[in-house]
């Protein structure tokens, strides 16, 4: 591969690796309270569809929309829609003790379902599939640094590998950055950390546990949903699609769970690797379409590999809380 190809290839890594990379954030800030919530890929749905809808009615018959005014709501409106995907599996899985795992994959079957019905119906009010218009709100997602996108040291393009993507690119990093810190210097997030440990002794040292679960279930749902928004605005420029690509890449955002070792900073680099194995059949010469295929499987083959390589080693930091996916039942304490 010339210079070219190598700065593509890991664009496309970063670029693909910043959807799963909110999703897996996420996920990890819920499964830090105890709860196994499977439903990440609806809630991305929820998340994708909520912020498209909002931009396109905002900017539909209006002649002059305002960026920040298209930003602002449907980062909020797709913010909300996941935290509310995140609410329902709250209360079906907290107050009512619902199977968490049944839930959650009934969270992906609606959220998914959902947004594809309404997303064919945008799809039909715009006059067509792939005729959906929000320019502005997808431009504003994906506009770079000014100046340093541009940016070359010896014809090498680092200003376009380090720079050259919307700002979700970056709040992706500053979450995992925010997210480590919050759980490993804040009381608050010691404490979340212990009520997916132990919440029965969390509970007598005063904790309030099942607010700690609601919190930490719908704020996480609503930052997965932000992997659902950034591949709508910036992934496919402002459209809708029904192919299902927002599912699988939910799915691989469950396997960056795992694979970072419930560490948020791992999730950086382990998303950006997951984003590389996925596209470098497209660098690789003579390659027929199974083997293709078989290049797709390798971030899951991995987290495979890290799954049964922390099982074996038992270093307790390298695995999940010790309550996930547990009920609490408060009157067995």
């Amino acid at each position: 591969m010339n210079v070219s190809q190598i700065v593509q290839l890991l664009q496309s890594a970063v670029v693909f690796g910043t959807v799963i990379m909110f999703g897996a954030m996420g996920e990890i800030l819920t499964e830090k309270s105890g709860n196994l919530n499977l439903g990440v890929p609806g809630i991305m749905y929820l998340g994708g569809f909520a912020g498209l809808a909002a931009s396109f009615f905002y900017e539909f018959g209006n002649p002059d929309p305002n960026p920040v005014v298209c930003l602002i709501i449907s980062f909020v409106a797709a913010f909300l829609a996941a935290a509310l995907g995140g609410l329902i599996y709250s209360f079906l899985t907290i107050t009512l003790r619902a199977n968490q795992n049944v839930t959650g994959l009934t969270l992906t079957i609606f959220g998914g379902g959902l947004a594809n019905f309404f997303g064919g119906s945008l799809n039909t009010m715009a006059g067509g599939v792939g005729q959906i218009s929000v320019a502005v709100s997808s431009a504003t997602y994906r506009t770079t640094i000014p100046g340093l996108a541009s940016l070359t040291i010896d014809d090498f393009p680092i200003g376009s590998l380090l720079f050259g993507y919307g700002f979700m690119v970056f709040l992706a990093i500053i979450t995992a950055v925010a997210m480590h810190f919050f759980l490993n210097r804040t009381r608050a997030g010691l404490n979340l950390r212990s009520v997916g440990e132990n919440p029965a002794t969390a509970d007598a040292a005063g904790i309030n546990v099942t607010r700690y679960k609601y919190l930490a279930t719908c704020v996480g749902a609503g930052i997965s949903g932000m992997g659902g928004l950034y591949y709508t605005m910036d992934y496919i420029k402002g459209t809708w699609a029904n192919d299902g690509t927002i599912e699988a890449l939910g799915w691989l955002a469950v396997a960056l769970v795992i694979f970072a070792t419930w560490r948020p900073l791992n999730a950086i680099w382990g998303s950006y690797l997951f984003g590389l194995l996925y596209w470098m059949y497209l660098y690789i010469p003579g390659l027929n379409r199974s083997t293709m295929e078989l290049f797709k499987m390798l971030p899951y083959v991995v987290t495979i590999i890290v799954l049964i390589t922390t099982s074996l080693r038992k270093k307790r930091e390298d695995q999940p809380p010790a309550a996930l996916g547990i009920p609490y039942f408060r009157e067995e304490r």
